[in-house]
């Protein structure tokens, strides 16, 4: 089960019962965020977003126009991750404090983070599946985990998305990235085929990270693999030959091009 507390911001901007109007909107000037816990003697006393100031005066109090902590939905660390995403879906909520026992707030999840969490996630069904069908295929399989250096890995892939790499991105930054899946063949230490995960390699190659925790699928053979071929046919050596695919502008370029020109992903 993945919890709350695994993608959750800690780090977050409250306001308080005797804020006025106008602080508020110069705080969402400042951090460009929608909506704040209001926080009093350490404990979360209500909500308020950018609809509540609407035609309101700007010396008003935010005790005046928060959604109280009774009528408000928060939720807990501990919490199933896609228990929340589906109460968001239901009541329309795009973010919701993150609560303790004694309403004191712990960090706020929102419906992006959720996402976030689904997206490229390693589960042991994908990596058993894998293995599984190497094994069928009458190789000697052995499975182990271990950090590897990402200027050996050898994509599979030749396109990702810029969204998800986005998303990847932020976990690392935050040391939530999941383990990526390769391929190694018995004792040859110069090359990983990377089987999944191919987002959170390149956005660990952008970030500079010169290692990643994988799970490593060590084959006892000397033929050449489907996977390998596939890269072959690909012309794909290294992680520098991915493309990053913007979906909206449907336009790629190359990890270069988007790292000079696109500062705002890294």
């Amino acid at each position: 089960m993945v919890k709350v507390e695994e993608y959750m911001t800690r780090n977050v901007c409250y306001v308080s019962p005797e804020d006025t109007v106008r602080d508020v909107i110069e705080l969402i000037k400042k951090t460009s965020h929608d909506t704040f816990p209001v926080v009093s003697k350490g404990k979360v006393v209500g909500i308020v977003s950018v609809h509540d100031l609407i035609g309101r005066d700007e010396n008003e109090r935010i005790e005046n126009i928060m959604v109280r902590r009774e009528k408000m939905i928060t939720t807990r660390p501990d919490a199933n991750i896609r228990d929340v995403g589906r109460l968001m879906f239901r009541t329309g909520f795009s973010k919701l404090p993150v609560i303790d026992e004694e309403d004191r707030l712990l960090g706020i999840i929102t419906n992006t983070d959720v996402i976030r969490s689904q997206i490229e996630k390693t589960t042991p069904e994908k990596l058993n599946k894998i293995v599984d069908a190497y094994r069928k295929l009458g190789f000697n399989v052995k499975v182990y985990t271990d950090t590897i250096p990402v200027n050996k890995i050898r994509p599979t892939q030749g396109k990702i998305y810029e969204d998800e790499l986005q998303g990847r991105i932020y976990e690392l930054k935050r040391g939530l990235a999941e383990p990526i899946i390769v391929i190694k063949k018995k004792d040859r230490d110069d090359q990983y085929i990377l089987v999944d995960g191919h987002h959170r390699a390149v956005a660990c190659n952008i970030l500079k990270i010169p290692t990643l925790e994988a799970y490593v699928i060590e084959i006892d053979t000397d033929r050449k693999l489907g996977i390998e071929r596939t890269a072959d046919s690909l012309g794909l050596k290294s992680i520098e030959d991915i493309e990053i695919v913007d979906e909206e502008n449907n336009d790629s370029c190359g990890i270069y091009e988007l790292t000079s020109k696109r500062n705002h992903i890294t």
